[in-house]
């Protein structure tokens, strides 16, 4: 969204209250690869959800999955890098590669040490590691890539990312499952009012092999139906549990004087932020997300008033809806807010889903629109949400919440505001 410019950033460390904005996005997700096809396919509502093709699922009780389509890594990435790299980092470096474009900036000009890399990850490379494990089986340690090492680990995005662009700054890795994305663009913001110039932050997550299957169905939330238009229905009254997916977005937060500085636009500001852990349960203590909420309008010094559209962790469990239903009635009152959850056109993407409601939102603010929740058409009525489904919804919009929660009971909440409202 802004021309290249190879200024250096000030590089001074900043005092006070940093704000944080986004002048990047880049996007790699199952109804479109990059951000210009996957906006437009968000607001015609086109889906990405089929049966799976990364391998044989024919004998798994659940059989569909979010693939990120017309992805050939030969195109994008250097032939060195294919062999040590798994297929969701391959998709992470395309991602950083749009992300810094759309910003920008050049990282070659940045002060060295200026700039750094925060990314979440639910698993790592879990095929890579499944495709080695197998030779290790079948042909004996001396056919194990030398990559394994490295490939499999759940750090490997932020490690490549950093190498392949020269950001030897701070630098780090969130595991907080769906949570992990907005955990990790809070962390990069964190990183910022340390006096980091840029931070390259988000999630890029995928473990469609056999190997990452079997994990993931022992959650017991993944949908066994066939049929992909019936399959993620949020907050339904037919819901049955979730679609895995594959992908996420990046982000490029940097200090908003600093932006301003170099003649940036940024799409907004990551104004708050929150997380709170469920009890254990059985205990009978309250679920962590309303407070999550709250704690993060606190941090942005707004109310649940000044908030014009929530973005939905939907998680497509009829316990798990009813929860996030009631939180954000008891937050916003009945029908307070429009709520959306376009995820359902991608399914849930572990650490990348929370970082692809960022730029969703982001994206809302910029434009005016909000995307629609696909399929969901039969809300019961003592959820009193106003969930915007089937079509988009053109409205005026300052400010988003953006909500996750993460198996095993994490829970992250950001509040972003337009780029108007950007300081």
């Amino acid at each position: 969204m802004n021309g290249t410019i190879t200024a250096a950033h000030p590089t001074a460390a900043r005092t006070g209250r940093t704000t944080a904005v986004v002048t990047g996005l880049g996007v790699a997700a199952p109804n479109g690869l990059g951000r210009d096809r996957w906006w437009e396919a968000s607001l015609d509502g086109r889906a990405g959800i089929a049966s799976v093709r990364r391998f044989d699922p024919s004998g798994y009780p659940a059989r569909l999955a979010g693939e990120v389509p017309d992805f050939d890594a030969a195109e994008h990435i250097p032939s060195r890098l294919l062999p040590q790299t798994d297929h969701m980092t391959r998709l992470a470096l395309v991602t950083a590669e749009e992300a810094l474009a759309d910003s920008g900036v050049d990282p070659v000009a940045l002060p060295e040490y200026s700039a750094g890399v925060v990314t979440a990850s639910s698993a790592g490379g879990f095929e890579f590691g499944q495709r080695e494990l197998e030779a290790l089986w079948r042909d004996g340690g001396s056919h194990v890539s030398a990559y394994q090492s490295f490939a499999w680990f759940y750090a490997v995005n932020t490690g490549q990312i950093s190498i392949r662009h020269g950001l030897r700054g701070p630098s780090g890795v969130v595991v907080s499952e769906q949570a992990g994305g907005i955990d990790a663009v809070a962390q990069a913001r964190r990183q910022l009012r340390s006096g980091v110039t840029l931070l390259v932050s988000g999630g890029v997550d995928g473990s469609l092999c056999p190997w990452g299957w079997t994990g993931q169905l022992a959650t017991r939330r993944i949908t066994g139906r066939s049929t992909p238009e019936r399959a993620y229905l949020p907050f339904d009254r037919d819901a049955s549990g979730y679609v895995p997916g594959e992908g996420g977005a990046l982000l490029i937060l940097e200090d908003a004087g600093a932006a301003r500085a170099r003649g940036a636009t940024p799409y907004g500001t990551v104004s708050g932020y929150a997380a709170t852990f469920d009890p254990r349960p059985g205990t009978g203590g309250e679920p962590g997300l309303r407070r999550a909420a709250e704690n993060a309008l606190a941090d942005a010094g707004l109310s649940a008033g000044d908030i014009d559209v929530v973005f939905a962790d939907a998680a497509g469990v009829p316990e798990l809806d009813r929860i996030e239903a009631e939180a954000l009635r008891r937050l916003f009152g009945p029908h307070g807010v429009p709520v959306t959850a376009p995820k359902t056109m991608t399914g849930r993407l572990y650490a990348g889903g929370g970082a692809l409601d960022l730029a969703w939102a982001f994206m809302a603010l910029r434009e005016g629109v909000i995307p629609p929740t696909v399929h969901t058409a039969d809300v019961p009525a003592d959820y009193e949400l106003d969930l915007v489904v089937s079509q988009p919804r053109r409205m005026p919009l300052r400010t988003a919440l953006v909500l996750a929660r993460g198996y095993g009971g994490f829970n992250a909440a950001m509040v972003l505001r337009g780029s108007g409202m950007a300081g």
